[in-house]
């Protein structure tokens, strides 16, 4: 078992800026009891560790709100993920706590469902926070938890079938905290001939979407998030209802931040099949400008675990919670982002998302470095290479979209609540 860590040191990184020093954990809570800044560790032992600060930065825990863990009560894609690999998974990814999805076999979209899951998800060695799901004819649960809508088909049978349909449920959850999977499914349906994944699944799906979620959103005084952004149109959109005061945030992965529609080959087509899809090599620029802007708020996987059978026969979904922390090594020496920003975007927004549904153990909560919050930190090595390979992957799935890539960084160490768990 590891030991309980008391004092980490070195170079500390946040969204207004670095600082040398040393961070003291209750060793009963694993929380943050004080900051000494310009004071660090001559040497580390067991239960003091020191991080060279001219190699290592020190980030408050990434979290990664947006995963599909695939675990419920009925077990019957267990086989793709389960809350104990997903949370392996993620530990691999330097990632210290998750939120996952509800479209399973029995989703929780009442008390009694969402209970359940939430017994089989405190299972996991990270903290999962869980979506409610909303779809047809459903009401909000008493409990207070975050919610996610899926506008069009998907994964799973938890969607609506035309936006009318989606507002009649909607009005019920007036105030409420929710997600929104944009994609219109009258534009899905009419394009459902075509011969690409693309092409079925059109950038105009996303963008008419999003209008409509625009509207809910202000409409019904809704705290609204738009899921895995792909489309540069949709992207000014939201900029634009941002800038009249409508209270919506957006994700990106980061498939559409590295890859674009450009690359797909009839042999490799099926790896790289996703809800959205990838786009065009100009919207992979307009996200990263967007990330740069401070117009995207979470960079969040949409880890989506299927067999290598089943990405084989043309299933959507994207497995890649392991190599979070990798990718942003990419983000951060070869895209440009900022410390600064990827700390926003990787602990601070996550750790804000999910404050209000934890449990009190977990104190002020995630993302940031001041006392009372999560001693759980993401310890990244911007300067030594790592070359991803299939044998590194703790995901159930047992494959990746980045198997053989070589990132410029690695990661150094990953510590939650004051135990080294990587």
């Amino acid at each position: 078992m590891a030991a309980q860590i008391r004092k980490i040191s070195g170079k500390f990184q946040n969204s207004k800026g670095s600082f040398i020093g040393t961070v003291e954990l209750d060793p009963k809570t694993g929380l943050i009891l004080s900051i000494q800044k310009n004071k660090t560790l001559q040497s580390s032992n067991a239960e003091e560790l020191a991080f060279d600060p001219d190699k290592f930065t020190i980030f408050s825990g990434f979290g990664d709100i947006h995963v599909h863990a695939r675990e419920d009560e009925s077990g019957k894609h267990k086989y793709k993920e389960d809350f104990l690999s997903a949370g392996n998974a993620a530990i691999n990814g330097g990632v210290i706590h998750i939120a996952d999805m509800p479209n399973n076999p029995i989703p929780p979209t009442d008390d009694i469902t969402y209970s359940k899951k939430r017994e089989l998800a405190d299972h996991s060695p990270v903290r999962i926070t869980l979506y409610a799901g909303i779809g047809p004819h459903t009401k909000p649960l008493k409990a207070h938890v975050p919610y996610k809508a899926f506008m069009g088909p998907s994964i799973g049978e938890l969607f609506f079938y035309s936006n009318e349909q989606l507002e009649e449920t909607i009005r019920h959850y007036k105030g409420c905290n929710i997600s929104f999977h944009c994609e219109d499914p009258e534009i899905l349906e009419k394009s459902q001939n075509e011969t690409y994944h693309e092409d079925r699944r059109p950038a105009i799906a996303e963008t008419l979407a999003t209008d409509f979620a625009l509207y809910l959103i202000e409409k019904y005084e809704l705290v609204g998030k738009l899921c895995h952004y792909s489309t540069e149109e949709g992207l000014k959109k939201i900029i634009d209802a941002r800038k009249r005061g409508v209270k919506v945030k957006c994700e990106v992965t980061p498939t559409h931040l590295y890859f674009d529609r450009t690359m797909l080959t009839d042999e490799n087509r099926h790896w790289f099949q996703m809800n959205p899809p990838l786009r065009g090599p100009e919207d992979k620029e307009a996200l990263l400008q967007g990330v740069k802007e401070g117009w995207i708020d979470f960079l969040a996987t949409d880890h989506a675990p299927h067999s290598i059978e089943e990405k084989l026969k043309g299933t959507s979904g994207i497995s890649q919670l392991d190599t979070y922390s990798l990718f942003v090594t990419w983000l951060h020496r070869t895209a440009g982002i900022s410390l600064e920003k990827i700390s926003e975007i990787c602990a601070e927004n996550p750790g804000d998302f999910v404050a209000e549904f934890l449990p009190k153990e977990y104190g002020k909560g995630f993302g940031k470095i001041e006392e009372g919050y999560c001693g759980s930190f993401t310890v990244l090595d911007f300067q030594t290479p790592t070359t991803f390979k299939k044998e590194d992957i703790k995901s159930k799935s047992g494959w990746s979209p980045f198997e053989g890539v070589t990132f410029p960084g690695s990661i150094g160490s990953v510590i939650h609540l004051g135990k080294k768990v990587r």
